[in-house]
């Protein structure tokens, strides 16, 4: 699939970012990628490609483009060290609240695509991602129709940019796949999360996955290949019923 880079002018600093589309024939709804805390690599590229294969223009920026260069990682070798000392400087860049601020800039880049087919757009967060994918949906509820978001983490704390202080200004409708026995989202926050859902009148769609946090990415340790394909399946529906 066709596999181009940009970059996009930010009030922070240049963030880069890859766009993936189903060839230059044809046009799609644009679906933002927002990826895990262990960064830009070959297999975020290969599923950004997937999904585009589907028949979307998917944009993959840089959420660390604040600290600079770095990687890329090789998630295994990350998780058999010290991950908050790897990770933690860069996650430390970014959050919720800067990441739904950065998408204002990559909606406007969107914007500028000519193979880009209507306004509403759909977007997908893995791990960190999942929340900020919620954040910058709820912060531009007239763009965003459908959000994916898989094993994220601290979708309900006391943070002023949680997630779930998002849910009275969603539009979009969500799908929330849960990981067992997930340290970075228990089932008292999954609850927390899906009170602030119903009270505010969210559509979504949650269910937890017999797998660890995790099991969507294909470089991970926890990698569950059965656990990965469902999701697969649950994503592309999402999308294809509301986006296309």
């Amino acid at each position: 699939m066709p596999h181009e880079t940009t970059i996009i002018a930010m009030r922070d600093g240049e963030c880069s970012a890859h766009i993936f589309t189903a060839g230059a024939e044809r046009s799609g709804p644009a679906i933002i990628f927002y990826m895990d805390a262990g960064g830009l690599r070959p297999a975020v590229f290969d599923m950004a490609e997937r999904l585009s294969a589907a028949g979307y223009v998917v944009l993959l920026p840089d959420l660390f483009y604040r600290y600079g260069p770095y990687g890329p990682f090789d998630p295994k070798a990350v998780f058999e060290g010290d991950v908050r000392a790897i990770l933690g400087p860069l996650m430390a860049t970014t959050g919720n609240a800067k990441a739904a601020e950065d998408t204002e800039a990559f909606l406007a880049y969107l914007d500028t695509r000519s193979d880009v087919r209507g306004g509403k757009i759909g977007a997908v967060g893995f791990c960190m991602g999942g929340g900020m994918a919620i954040a910058a949906a709820g912060r531009q509820p007239d763009r965003f129709a459908a959000v994916a978001s898989f094993h994220g983490g601290h979708l309900a704390t006391d943070a002023s940019d949680s997630p779930h202080r998002y849910a009275h200004a969603l539009a979009a409708e969500l799908y929330i796949a849960a990981a067992e026995n997930d340290d970075s989202y228990p089932a008292a926050m999954a609850e927390r999360f899906q009170h602030a859902l119903d009270e505010a009148g969210v559509r979504y769609r949650t269910e937890t996955y017999p797998a660890a946090h995790g099991w969507m990415k294909p470089d991970f340790p926890v990698y569950d290949e059965a656990a990965a394909e469902r999701g697969w399946h649950e994503m592309l529906a999402l999308f294809g019923r509301v986006l296309r």
